[in-house]
C-alpha cells in the first residue's frame, strides 16, 4: 500500500492507469476508484469491498460532455447539472445503448456525478476518461472519513490518497429516470432544491 499526498496528481494518474485501486479524498466521503475501461478493474473494486455483485458502481466525470459519453442527458438533467454540479449529488440516468452493461450491472441505468474536488477532476482531465468510484468502506459498513479508516477496512488497496472529506456525508442520490424527480438516498441536496431550481 501506498500513501500519496494531494500533490501527487501524476503519480496518481499513473496508478489509475496500471489497474491500481486508489482510495481518495471526495468532497463527501472518501471513495476506492478504478479507472474505466478494464472490466477486471471493476471485479478488482468489487472484491475490495466485498461488493454485492449485483450493486452497480457508480462514476466520476470531469463535466458534462463526459458525461453525455455514457449517459442519455435530457435538458432537465443539464439545468440540475448547471445549478448542483460539481457537488453532493449523484445522477441516476439512462445508460447509452453503447456501454457495455457488465458496468451497470445489466441495469438501463446509470449513476454520475461530478465531484466539488479539484484534485479528482484534475486527476480525471489528465486520464480523460471517467472514473468508477464508490465509497471507500467494507460494503454495510459506515464511510470511510480519514486514511486510517480506510486503512482499517480497506487493508488490500493499492493506493490511499491523503486528504480531507470536506461534507463528511454520502451525496443525494437522485433519479432522474421519470417524469417525476425520485431521491434514493438522502444527502445535503433535498428534492425540494432540485424542484426548486427547475421552476426558475
Amino acid at each position: 500500500m501506498k500513501i500519496y499526498t494531494q500533490n501527487q496528481i501524476e503519480e496518481t494518474v499513473v496508478a489509475l492507469k496500471n489497474h491500481n485501486s486508489v482510495a481518495l479524498p471526495t468532497d463527501t466521503v472518501y471513495g476506492l476508484a478504478v479507472l474505466y475501461g478494464d472490466l477486471k478493474d471493476l471485479q478488482h473494486l468489487k472484491d475490495l469491498k466485498d461488493r454485492d455483485a449485483h450493486k452497480p458502481i457508480p462514476f466520476m466525470v470531469k463535466g458534462i460532455e463526459m458525461m453525455e459519453s455514457i449517459a442519455q442527458v435530457d435538458e432537465r438533467t443539464k439545468k440540475i447539472v448547471e445549478t448542483f454540479l460539481p457537488g453532493a449529488l449523484t445522477l441516476v440516468l439512462p445508460v447509452l445503448p453503447s456501454l457495455d452493461r457488465t458496468y451497470t450491472n445489466g441495469k438501463d441505468t446509470i449513476a454520475i456525478r461530478i465531484p466539488d474536488e479539484p484534485f479528482i477532476l484534475q486527476v480525471i482531465e489528465k486520464l480523460k476518461t471517467p472514473l468508477l468510484v464508490s465509497s471507500a468502506n467494507q460494503s454495510g459498513q459506515p464511510a470511510a472519513l480519514s486514511v486510517e479508516q480506510v486503512q482499517e477496512q480497506l487493508p488490500d488497496v493499492d493506493v490511499i490518497v491523503s486528504g480531507k472529506c470536506s461534507r463528511q456525508q454520502a451525496s443525494t442520490i437522485v433519479d432522474c429516470t421519470k417524469e417525476e424527480l425520485v431521491i434514493l438516498r438522502e444527502g445535503p441536496i433535498s428534492l425540494e432544491e432540485l424542484n426548486r431550481s427547475l421552476k426558475k
